[in-house]
């Protein structure tokens, strides 16, 4: 009788032991602790070249729909559905104040206000 391979599983998928597992998340810090301590320990006379100045004006932009849309859409899912329509409901009301008015704390009370009567309106009864 064979020994097992150790990478393989029954049904073909790949098993990460356990040191490559940790391996991967300690390069992995180590490589986020780089990137933000590289502006901080910077010596005082370095200037940041004007392509990364620019490009980091849209680090922002880029995170926060990437950090909102999965809480928007995917969380408390009714049972049935692929997303959380009251939610999204929400969500585009606020973007609609943030758009026209520019303020945020306006877009935060549209935002709540009509997730709490969306909610209230469709879960409650």
């Amino acid at each position: 009788m064979t020994a097992p391979c150790a990478a393989t599983h029954e049904s073909n998928e790949m098993i990460v032991s356990d040191w490559v597992a940790w391996a991967t998340v300690i390069a992995a810090g180590i490589v986020t602790l780089a990137a933000r301590a590289s502006f901080i320990v910077m010596p005082p006379g370095t200037r940041v070249p004007a392509w990364l100045q620019r490009a980091l004006k849209f680090v922002a932009a880029a995170v926060l729909p990437a950090l909102v849309l999965p809480e928007v859409l995917f969380r408390e899912v009714p049972t049935g559905d692929t997303i959380n329509t009251l939610r999204l409901i929400a969500a585009l009301l606020a973007m609609a104040v943030a758009w026209k008015t520019r303020n945020i704390l306006a877009t935060l009370c549209v935002g709540m206000a009509a997730l709490w009567l969306l909610q209230w309106q469709f879960l409650v009864r």
